[in-house]
């Protein structure tokens, strides 16, 4: 059986928890970024509200819709990513959807290849770092592909959407609840396509105080780029309009300034205590400007993503 820290794509969680969600992010973007939807699975666990769910959003519109099952129709598997949701399935290879409420029914099946993991080892086994073995934290967070080529049709209320030869991404969280605060952001639909660029920073509960933690990278021309606390990178130089954030992210050998414009948003059901509870604001239709330097400030790569992932919640600026 495989150690689960060492794989945080698989489900680390068991039903049997209370107070605790486990969810998956599988984003897709057509290849003429005309379509870009969200399909999240996953699981909140309460004393009186267990359920498996669904929650599906529509990028370009902001429209969203949660699709709640029983906690029995939600079935995994222990050795690899393969989730089962009523009649819908979510894998690393592939999706094959058949969800439907009292607003919208979607079918169809998608293939996901050449994935592109990100780099892992024994001391940092995901995106967390070493922070991954700390035990108790509120939330985690996993990728579990920074990008990869999907293939396949949707129907979305009898509407054909066509995601040949467009790009995914997927990622993952769990815990208790997430964040107080955070700003998140996300694309791998850059001009250069082999590109791919995430930004978190949340509000660290920690030994009965809190830190403003963050992780990120820049993939591009086959080189990870990382910028995270947990390898002594700096996040500064933070504006924020109400429409756009801008920030540079330093560690010992280059610098990433970044900026990101806000566009259409739709509402989601986020945990609080494992119930999905919360609601927030997040746009999969935003655009994020980067710009990589290197230790002597000469420009590297300079490009913009569309149909990209933004999240911010406000309160994250009394932290950063």
């Amino acid at each position: 059986m495989k150690l689960r820290i060492l794989h945080p794509e698989l489900f680390q969680g068991n039903l049997n928890k209370r107070r605790y969600f486990e969810g998956w992010y599988f984003k897709h973007v057509s290849n003429d970024l005309s379509n870009v939807f969200s399909f999240i699975p996953g699981v909140s666990l309460s004393p009186d509200d267990s359920h498996a769910f669904v929650q599906v959003i529509n990028g370009t519109t902001g429209e969203t819709h949660y699709i709640a099952y029983p906690l029995n129709q939600f079935k995994w598997r222990k050795d690899r990513l393969v989730l089962n949701i009523g009649n819908s399935v979510f894998t690393e290879d592939f999706i094959d959807l058949d969800l439907e409420n009292e607003a919208i029914r979607v079918t169809g099946h998608v293939d996901y290849r050449n994935l592109l993991r990100y780099p892992k080892s024994l001391l940092s086994p995901g995106i967390m770092g070493w922070y991954s073995y700390i035990p108790l934290m509120e939330c985690k967070h996993g990728i579990v592909s920074v990008s990869h080529d999907i293939t396949g049709k949707l129907s979305i209320n009898r509407q054909q959407v066509d995601l040949n030869n467009g790009k995914g991404y997927i990622e993952k969280d769990w815990g208790s609840s997430f964040p107080e605060a955070w700003i998140w952001i996300q694309s791998n639909n850059f001009n250069n396509h082999e590109t791919a660029f995430t930004f978190s920073v949340a509000r660290i509960p920690w030994l009965g105080s809190s830190f403003p933690g963050f992780i990120s990278y820049l993939y591009h021309n086959k080189k990870f780029y990382l910028f995270s606390t947990y390898n002594k990178s700096a996040l500064s130089g933070i504006i924020y309009d109400g429409k756009s954030i801008g920030f540079t992210l330093k560690n010992s050998y280059s610098s990433l300034k970044v900026t990101a414009l806000k566009k259409n948003s739709g509402e989601l059901k986020a945990p609080e205590s494992g119930k999905m509870t919360r609601r927030i604001k997040e746009s999969i239709d935003s655009v994020v400007f980067l710009s990589l330097f290197d230790e002597k400030n000469n420009l590297i790569y300079s490009d913009s993503g569309q149909r990209a992932g933004l999240e911010i919640i406000e309160k994250i600026f009394d932290y950063i």
